[in-house]
C-alpha cells in the first residue's frame, strides 16, 4: 500500500502544481498588464522592476484563492487519467478498496490544507504588507477610498470616532481628525493633525488644531487652539490602523479575530469581518471536500479522448465554488446572515454533493 499511496501522492501532487503555475501565470500576465499603466508615475517614479515585483508580492494571495480550485482539477485528472489507462482497475485488485482510496485521498487533501491555511494566514498577509508599502513610496502612502479609514472608541466619559487619510511608509499617520462626544452623544471637540505617530497606549499628534464646544447655560461657546505636539491616550494600535486601511481578505485569521473584539466593545458593526473570519477558517477545509469530489472520476468508464471533457467539468465545478463563495459573502452581510452560516454554505453545499457522488458512483456501482 505504500507504494500505491506514493504513486497517487505523486501524480496529485505534480498535477496539483502545474495547474497552480498554469493559473499563476496568467494572473500574473494580466496584473502586470494592469500596473503598466502606473509606471513612470506618483510621488518617486514607478519603475517597471518595482511594477514586476509589487506582481510578484501578489501571487501568494492568488495562490491562496486557487489552491482549492487547482487541488479539484489535479486530482480528477490524475483519477481520471487512471481509469482510461485502466491503472485504477489493476489498483483496485491490489486492494485499493473505496473506503482505503478515500482516506488516502483524504490524506492528502489534509495536507493541502495545511498548505492553503499557512499560505492565507502567514505568506499572503505578509507578501501583501510589503507590496502596500511598496506601493506607498509611489504614492506617498497606504489609505482606502477617498476618506481613508474610520474607527471608534468608548472611553469612560467619551466615545471617539477617528478618521485616518493614511499611514506613510515610515509607520505615521496623515491628515488625522478625533471627534469626541460625550456621554449623550453630543459633539464636545474636534482635534486635527496632519502628522501623527505612535507611542505606546497613545497617539503623539504634531502641529494640532483643536475646537472644543463648551455649554453655558444653554449658550455654545466656541474654543480654538492651536497646539505643536497633544498626547492623546487611546488603545487603538497601528496594527488596528492598518487593518481598516487593508482589505479584510487581506488580514490574518488573528488580525481578524483582534479587530472584530475592537469593533464589539466599541458597539460597532463586524457582520463583514465577522464573515472574512469564518471564511479563513472554512475555505482551506474546501480542499478535502475537492479530492472526495474528485474520487468518483476513477470509476468512470472513458472512451478514447473523452477525458478532456471531465477536467473541464472540473474547472467548472471549481470556478462555481469559487464565485458560490463569494456571493454567500456578499449576500450574508446584505442579509445580516450569521457570519459563520455565510461563509460555511458552500462548503457544507459542496461536501453533500460530493459525498453524494461517492455514495452513488462509488458505493453502490
Amino acid at each position: 500500500m505504500k507504494t500505491i499511496r506514493r504513486l497517487i501522492y505523486v501524480e496529485v501532487v505534480q498535477a496539483v502544481a502545474f495547474v497552480c503555475l498554469g493559473f499563476l501565470a496568467l494572473f500574473f500576465f494580466f496584473d502586470f498588464v494592469d500596473e503598466l499603466g502606473s509606471v513612470g508615475r506618483g510621488v518617486q517614479p514607478y519603475q517597471l522592476t518595482q511594477a514586476l515585483v509589487y506582481v510578484t508580492l501578489g501571487m501568494p494571495a492568488h495562490l491562496y484563492e486557487l489552491l482549492p480550485i487547482a487541488v479539484l482539477i489535479g486530482t480528477i485528472f490524475v483519477m481520471a487519467r487512471f481509469a482510461q489507462s485502466s491503472e485504477y482497475t489493476i489498483l483496485r485488485t491490489s486492494g485499493l478498496g473505496p473506503w482505503r482510496a478515500l482516506r488516502t485521498l483524504l490524506l492528502l487533501g489534509l495536507a493541502f490544507t495545511v498548505l492553503t491555511f499557512a499560505t492565507g494566514d502567514y505568506l499572503a498577509p505578509l507578501s501583501d504588507r510589503t507590496a502596500q508599502l511598496l506601493k506607498a513610496r509611489m504614492n506617498g502612502g497606504v489609505s482606502v477610498g477617498t476618506t481613508g479609514a474610520w474607527l471608534k472608541e468608548r472611553q469612560r466619559y467619551s466615545s471617539y470616532n477617528v478618521n485616518v487619510y493614511r499611514l506613510t511608509p515610515e509607520g505615521e499617520m496623515e491628515r488625522v481628525r478625533i471627534f469626541e462626544a460625550d456621554s449623550r452623544g453630543f459633539l464636545v471637540s474636534i482635534t486635527q493633525a496632519p502628522k501623527a505617530s505612535f507611542t505606546d497606549g497613545a497617539w503623539i499628534l504634531r502641529d494640532v488644531q483643536r475646537t472644543e464646544f463648551q455649554d453655558d447655560k444653554g449658550a455654545t461657546h466656541v474654543e480654538r487652539q492651536r497646539m505643536p505636539t497633544l498626547r492623546w491616550p487611546t488603545d487603538i494600535t497601528q496594527e488596528m490602523v492598518s487593518v481598516a486601511l487593508l482589505k479584510p481578505d487581506r488580514m490574518s485569521t488573528i488580525a481578524l479575530f483582534q479587530y472584530i473584539q475592537h469593533l464589539a466593545a466599541n458597539a460597532q458593526t463586524s457582520q463583514r469581518y465577522e464573515i472574512e473570519f469564518w471564511r479563513k477558517v472554512f475555505y482551506p477545509l474546501s480542499c478535502l471536500v475537492m479530492v472526495v469530489l474528485a474520487l468518483p472520476f476513477a470509476y468512470l468508464h472513458f472512451r478514447s479522448g473523452g477525458i478532456t471533457s471531465y477536467v473541464f467539468g472540473g474547472v467548472l465545478i471549481g470556478i462555481s465554488f469559487f464565485l458560490l463563495n463569494n456571493v454567500f459573502g456578499y449576500i450574508g452581510n446584505l442579509q445580516n446572515w450569521r457570519p459563520w452560516v455565510a461563509a460555511g454554505a458552500p462548503g457544507f453545499l459542496y461536501t453533500v454533493l460530493s459525498l453524494g457522488a461517492f455514495g452513488w458512483l462509488v458505493l453502490r456501482r
